[in-house]
């Protein structure tokens, strides 16, 4: 079975690769560095799967491409579905899967990393020792133990960051429609305006959805502590960037961390470092001394990307046997 990559990265080529060899013959890889979209789309003829990432387009348009020059499935090697038209997969008969966990603990000590860079404003004095500039002046942080994160989402991802967290000796709120038992003994479970109203740092471990789009907006922002700390490794528009500059720029929000950004389809995973950026927002984003931003690497370890690797072609081999795939991912 041939399987188109798109949006492949040396990484993807890598693991994927190690992957492969476990799996019989059967499933031939061609690697594209392209973001699949509808204009793309038209590179997938011969191959009867396509493989995709987090930024691809699968919009009903690319989707009936796809249909049209042949592929029956698709296989994200993330766990995240916003970017493909569900219903119009299902209406056209497409295969979907996707990968629903990996290694939570990677994006858990990704959002450590960035809650105790900003705090303690590591990336500031690394930039200053090697000038030669030892002074403390600006690098004053708070200590972690005893202060209220919480922990929006407490899925899987979200269970490990409140595992360290509580570790670490903080008071831990969580907040989740469907909360988990295993949170228990962890923290207090708390509706979400509560949980703004107490918490010092508040990280985002949710999917994206209709109801969950712009969850932090003016309103929300209004509700959390002043100077407190907004983190995001989930989704980009989980948070209605426009709201969030207004908060930093009103010194309401004291720090944002975010691995993810809104907007980040044309920017994240590609090098811009020769380019003029125009968007302004991000740009706008960046001029802030208490903004932290990642490139959407919250899952970029070793041990992350085999598993993804190894469940991508493992919901590859279901659809090439016709067999029940544990990870289908179908409209509502």
């Amino acid at each position: 079975m041939r399987t188109a990559v798109f949006s492949a990265r040396p990484y993807d080529r890598r693991f994927l690769d190690e992957a492969s060899r476990a799996f019989p013959p059967a499933l031939d890889l061609t690697y594209f560095d392209v973001a699949l979209d509808a204009e793309t789309a038209a590179l997938a003829q011969g191959f009867q799967a396509v493989c995709v990432f987090v930024n691809d387009r699968l919009d009903a348009d690319t989707l009936a491409a796809l249909h049209a020059v042949g592929v029956g499935a698709v296989v994200l090697r993330c766990a995240g579905f916003n970017n493909v038209d569900l219903p119009a997969a299902q209406r056209l008969g497409l295969f979907v899967a996707r990968v629903p966990a990996y290694s939570p603990e990677a994006v858990a000590e990704h959002t450590l990393a960035l809650i105790m860079t900003l705090n303690r404003h590591t990336h500031r004095a690394y930039n200053r020792v090697r000038e030669g500039n030892f002074m403390l002046e600006g690098l004053l942080g708070r200590t972690l133990h005893g202060k209220t994160v919480g922990i929006v989402g407490t899925g899987k991802i979200g269970l490990a960051t409140a595992r360290i967290l509580h570790g670490m000796g903080c008071v831990v709120l969580g907040c989740d429609p469907f909360p988990s038992p295993s949170f228990e003994g962890l923290g207090q479970m708390v509706a979400l305006d509560d949980l703004l109203a107490r918490s010092d740092i508040v990280s985002l471990h949710c999917p994206l959805s209709e109801t969950s789009r712009h969850m932090i907006n003016a309103d929300s922002l209004a509700r959390m502590k002043s100077g407190a700390m907004l983190v995001n490794t989930s989704r980009g528009a989980l948070i209605d960037t426009g709201a969030v500059i207004q908060a930093l720029k009103s010194r309401h929000l004291g720090h944002l961390a975010i691995d993810v950004y809104e907007q980040e389809g044309p920017l994240f995973f590609q090098d811009h470092s020769g380019d003029i950026i125009d968007d302004d927002v991000f740009q706008r984003l960046t001029t802030f001394p208490n903004v932290l931003v990642t490139g959407h690497q919250g899952f970029f370890t070793v041990e992350a990307l085999r598993e993804i690797s190894a469940t991508t072609l493992d919901n590859l081999r279901h659809f090439n046997n016709g067999t029940q795939c544990p990870n289908l991912v179908v409209a509502p």
